[in-house]
């Protein structure tokens, strides 16, 4: 699985590269065949203010179907990356239990198909 992080307004120490991608592969490691990459933003909102600013986001490409987008903002960004690392899992396995596509013809809303 490639997994592609960008920082801004903050550091990217090996420390903290090795965190992300270590959790990231442990929390998606079920579904290897269904992910194309992941993308991760790691980004200081308020800067040296210190506060709950630390935000992770994530961008999950899947093979076949819509990506699953994640943010989560706490006070460190390991926590950050934990949790979002968590709610990523959840919302992947969710995504594939769903039958797909999940209409298989398409109607205007509210129309209900003409006899012929």
């Amino acid at each position: 699985m490639r997994i592609a992080i960008q920082v801004r307004n903050a550091d990217l120490t090996e420390e903290l590269r090795e965190h992300v991608e270590y959790r990231l592969a442990f929390a998606l490691s079920q579904f290897p065949e269904h992910i194309r990459g992941v993308a991760v933003v790691l980004s200081d909102i308020n800067g040296p203010k210190g506060g709950i600013d630390k935000r992770c986001s994530l961008r999950v490409r899947l093979n076949g179907r819509s990506d699953i987008v994640i943010e989560e903002t706490e006070a460190d960004f390991h926590v950050a990356v934990n949790r979002a690392a968590d709610r990523a899992k959840r919302s992947l396995g969710r995504r594939l239990r769903r039958p797909y596509p999940l209409r298989s013809c398409h109607h205007a809303r509210g129309s209900t198909p003409q006899a012929l």
